[in-house]
C-alpha cells in the first residue's frame, strides 16, 4: 500500500491511500488539522526575552554661579592716525606702503607745489610794495612834522600825515603774514608723520586729487594695542570699565594674557545693534596688529537659566513638553513635563520640571514607554547650563 506524506515544517505525517478512501469528505480536512498538531507538538519551544534598546542619558547637574562669556575680536593700536593733507591738492609721490614702519619727520606723500609756491612769489611782491609804502608815507609824515614845528602847515594835515603812515605799516604787517602763510603752505605739501608707528592702510595714492583733511595714510602708533570686541546688547552689562579678562589668541594657543576693559560704547552700532568693547593689552612682542583674539570673561548666571539639556532629550507626548527621566532606583523610565524657558546652540533651556541630580534620558526618546526597564552600565556624565555638546555629555545604557 503507497504511502502519502504530509510535509509541515521539518515533519513528515504518513497518510495511507486506504485511509483517504475511506473518510468523507470531511475527512481530510481533520486529518490535516491533526497532523498539524502534530508537528506543533514536535517543535522546539522558543524563548521570548525583552529586547532593551540602548539609549543615551545625562545627570542634571547644580546649576554654575557664574557662566563663560567668549567673544572673538582683533588686535589694533590704541591709537591711529588717519593722516591727509592741510590743503588741496594733486598726489604727485606716496613714499610709502602698508607694513612700512615710519618715524617722526618721515615724508609720506606730496602733492603738487607749483601753485603754492606762485603764491609765495605773489606774497612777496605784496609785501615788497608794502613796504615801500611804509616809506613813502614816513616821509609824509616826517614833512608834515617840520612844517607844523614851523607853523608851515596845520596840525590836521600833521594827522592826516601820521594817519597815513599807520596804515601803510598796518598793510605792511599784513602783506608779511600772508607771505608766511604761503610759505607754510608750501611746506604743507608734504605730509610727514609726527610719531613712530606702522602704515596700516593707504586710501589714496599718485594722481588723486584731495582736499584738506582727507585721510591718504593710515599710521598705528607704537605703543599699547587693544581687542575691539563686539557685545550684543543682553551681556554688555557684564563688561564695566577695569573688568579683567583672559585674552588668547587663534595663531598661538599657548600665549594667554591678561587683559582689562578700557572703554565700553555709549550707544549700541545702529546695524549690528552691538555694543564696542575695547580691552587693553600689556605689551607682548609675540602679539602682532591684525590678529584674531579671544576675549574670555566671567559673569554672574541668569536663574531663569538654571539647566540645560540637550535638544536630543526634549520630546512630546499629548501636545505636551516631557523628558524620560531614569528611576534609578528602579531602573525603569518615566515621563516628565517640562517647562522650556528658551532654545540655543547649546541645547534647551528648562526653566521648571528638572531639578539637579534627575537622569533624563538624552537621545532615542521616541522608543521610551511608561516604565520601560532599563540598565545603568555607568555614571552619567552631569550636564548643566554651561554644557555644550549632548554628544560628549551622555554615556549609553542598557
Amino acid at each position: 500500500m503507497s504511502t502519502i506524506h504530509l510535509q509541515f515544517g521539518s515533519t513528515q505525517v504518513p497518510l495511507s491511500k486506504s485511509i483517504m478512501n475511506r473518510v468523507p469528505a470531511i475527512g481530510p480536512a481533520l486529518v490535516v488539522v491533526a497532523a498539524l498538531g502534530l508537528a506543533g507538538c514536535s517543535q522546539e519551544k522558543v524563548e521570548v526575552k525583552d529586547i532593551v534598546r540602548p539609549v543615551k542619558v545625562v545627570e542634571i547637574a547644580k546649576a554654575n554661579d557664574t557662566r563663560e562669556l567668549s567673544y572673538s575680536g582683533s588686535v589694533r593700536a590704541r591709537t591711529e592716525m588717519n593722516l591727509g593733507f592741510r590743503i588741496n591738492g594733486k598726489i604727485t609721490e606716496r613714499l610709502v606702503d602698508i607694513g612700512q614702519r615710519v618715524k617722526p619727520g618721515d615724508v609720506l606723500a606730496r602733492i603738487d607745489p607749483a601753485d603754492y609756491a606762485l603764491s609765495v612769489k605773489s606774497a612777496e611782491a605784496s609785501l615788497e610794495a608794502a613796504e615801500r609804502q611804509v616809506e613813502t608815507t614816513g616821509l609824509a609824515r616826517r614833512r608834515a612834522e617840520q612844517l607844523f614845528a614851523k607853523t608851515f602847515a596845520s596840525k590836521s594835515q600833521l594827522e592826516q600825515a601820521t594817519l597815513s603812515y599807520d596804515q601803510a605799516v598796518a598793510t605792511r604787517n599784513s602783506a608779511r603774514s600772508s607771505l608766511d602763510q604761503a610759505k607754510n603752505q608750501v611746506l604743507y605739501t608734504d605730509l610727514k608723520a609726527d610719531r613712530d608707528g606702522i602704515v596700516t592702510s593707504v586710501t589714496a595714492d599718485v594722481g588723486q586729487v584731495v582736499g584738506s583733511g582727507t585721510p591718504v595714510v593710515t599710521v598705528a602708533v607704537d605703543g599699547e594695542k587693544e581687542v575691539l570686541i563686539a557685545v550684543p546688547e543682553m551681556d554688555i552689562a557684564q563688561f564695566k570699565p577695569g573688568k579683567n579678562v583672559k585674552a588668547s589668541f587663534w595663531s598661538d594657543d599657548a600665549l594667554t594674557l591678561d587683559g582689562k576693559v578700557r572703554e565700553v560704547a555709549g550707544s549700541a552700532d545702529q546695524q549690528s545693534r552691538t555694543f564696542a568693547v575695547r580691552v587693553s593689552l600689556p605689551n607682548n612682542p609675540r602679539v602682532l596688529l591684525g590678529m584674531t583674539a579671544n576675549i574670555e570673561a566671567s559673569a554672574a548666571n541668569n536663574s531663569s537659566q538654571s539647566v540645560s539639556i540637550p535638544l536630543s532629550a526634549l520630546a512630546q507626548k499629548e501636545g505636551q513638553q516631557i523628558v524620560w527621566t531614569v528611576d534609578r532606583n528602579g531602573e525603569t523610565v518615566h515621563a516628565r513635563p517640562i517647562k522650556v524657558a528658551e532654545f540655543t546652540a547649546d541645547g534647551v533651556h528648562v526653566a521648571e520640571g528638572l531639578n539637579p541630580g534627575d537622569v533624563v534620558v538624552a537621545a532615542g526618546t521616541q522608543f521610551m514607554t511608561e516604565n520601560l526597564k532599563v540598565k545603568l552600565t555607568g555614571d552619567a556624565v552631569q550636564q548643566s547650563a554651561s554644557a555644550d555638546d549632548d554628544g560628549d555629555a551622555a554615556k549609553r545604557v542598557r
